[in-house]
């Protein structure tokens, strides 16, 4: 009897832990965090201006609106600036425009946080890479009964389909999960986008409004929540929960994350998953910072100068069309 009664209260606690469990979630920003740079979008980017997708005059749109995002700062430009995208029409498995789904996001219905579904697969997106040591501590959080939620500043369309990716990674090691993801949504009409946003870009404070919101919806329990981020965009995020880290940080991100002890990971490729000193931190930090900011700000200058002719030809035709005119 004894022993049976022991076996019970051990059932318990087990049960109780478990349910405990289900109120930890572990939020996860995507580029640079759980995939190598350059970003899901800056190569969605490339490869639609190779292929001319992007018109003409979306850069001349592009242009206008950073121009009104201008006083909120650069990364208000870089997150909520998605014009290039305007009249890009969706596509279906085959790579093939589908006008029967412009009803996904449109009007912004869809809530954010949702499991990730399974809409169609398009040749064109780009396949994120995950670092190793990233998939081992998503792994981690899975055995522990924890939510995983991907959060992160890209085009929604590109974190769901990185963890469509991330899911059936991990269900070749027999592991059933499935990611909520928290983006940038877009907004689209009539089967194309309009390249607007709908609600808030998700970086710096807005990541941290949307945790506290599936939180609430979800009843996690911040306190016991995990968060890992690279840059100072994620900083409100991991100030947010009781358990952040600093993954692969820029140089200022892992100065803030010593200055208030958060641990440091760096999960680059060929790289340790162990902690490095500091030293080691910023210089490699300080290298992926430049590079992502001159290819960040290359982006823009290219829509700047690309704007700049195709203005000069409307102009001229404007011009042309008036004297016809006349």
């Amino acid at each position: 009897m004894k022993e049976r009664k022991e076996a019970n209260e051990a059932k318990e606690v087990k049960e109780e832990e478990k349910q405990k469990s289900g109120g930890i979630a572990a939020f996860f920003d995507l580029d640079g965090t759980l995939t190598a740079l350059p970003s899901l979008e800056s190569r969605l980017f490339r490869t639609l201006r190779y292929r001319r997708e992007i018109r003409a005059k979306n850069y001349l749109f592009w242009l206008r609106e950073a121009l009104r995002l201008m006083p909120r700062g650069f990364n208000a430009i870089l997150y909520a600036n998605k014009m290039y995208l305007r009249g890009l029409k969706i596509l279906d498995e085959r790579g093939e425009g589908d006008g029967d789904i412009s009803s996904w996001h449109k009007d912004g219905h869809q809530a954010e946080g949702q499991a990730s579904a399974p809409p169609r697969r398009t040749p064109r997106l780009p396949v994120p890479t995950f670092f190793a040591h990233a998939i081992e501590a998503v792994v981690w959080h899975a055995k522990q009964g924890h939510e995983i939620v991907l959060i992160s500043g890209t085009l929604e369309p590109l974190a769901r389909g990185a963890a469509r990716a991330m899911e059936a990674a991990l269900a070749a090691r027999g592991i059933a999960v499935t990611a909520r993801v928290i983006a940038t949504r877009l907004e689209e009409k009539d089967g194309k986008f309009t390249g607007k946003i709908l609600g808030e870009a998700m970086f710096g404070e807005a990541k941290a409004r949307a945790a506290k919101r599936l939180a609430g919806e979800m009843r996690l329990d911040l306190g016991r929540c995990y968060a890992y981020g690279d840059s100072l965009s994620d900083r409100s995020l991991m100030a947010l929960v009781g358990r952040p880290a600093a993954v692969n940080p820029s140089n200022d991100f892992a100065s803030i994350a010593r200055t208030r002890g958060w641990p440091v990971l760096i999960w680059e490729r060929k790289e340790s998953s162990t902690q490095r000193c500091p030293d080691r931190i910023g210089t490699s930090a300080v290298r992926r910072e430049i590079v992502e900011k001159k290819e960040q700000r290359s982006a823009i200058a290219q829509c700047g100068d690309s704007c700049a002719r195709n203005a000069g030809k409307w102009l001229d035709g404007f011009r042309d069309r008036r004297a016809a005119n006349e």
